[in-house]
């Protein structure tokens, strides 16, 4: 995976807008207002995705470039490195799982928004 492959696919799903709202850094990925992907520009070898807290959990034990989000709540996000032993399917599927945990999250009035 590498961060070009990651943006196309994040702009391309319903409502995604992308800003920098910490820094000229830290690229962000949002629906609906709120986050569900960010990475750093000048160390772009990783993404923070929000995950359910269970499989949060799971993620970690079963892949060593799984690891507690960082600068992020550690209940509900992980911090997955590029080109490790995660391969670019999954990063994927989390990348939707992510997507869809804020999806899920917001009003019925707010997903029926989404373009």
């Amino acid at each position: 995976m590498n961060i070009e492959i990651l943006r196309e696919y994040c702009i391309k799903k319903k409502g995604v807008e992308e800003c920098f709202p910490f820094d000229n850094d830290t690229l962000v990925f949002k629906v609906c207002k709120k986050m569900f992907a960010l990475t750093s520009l000048s160390k772009p070898d990783s993404v923070n995705l929000k995950c359910n807290p269970e499989k949060a959990i799971e993620l970690r034990s079963n892949f060593i470039a799984v690891k507690p989000g960082y600068h992020m709540s550690k209940l509900h996000w992980n911090t997955v490195l590029f080109n490790e032993d995660v391969d670019d399917k999954l990063i994927i599927q989390m990348t939707n799982d992510s997507y869809n945990l804020i999806v899920n999250s917001v009003s019925k009035k707010l997903r029926s928004e989404l373009v």
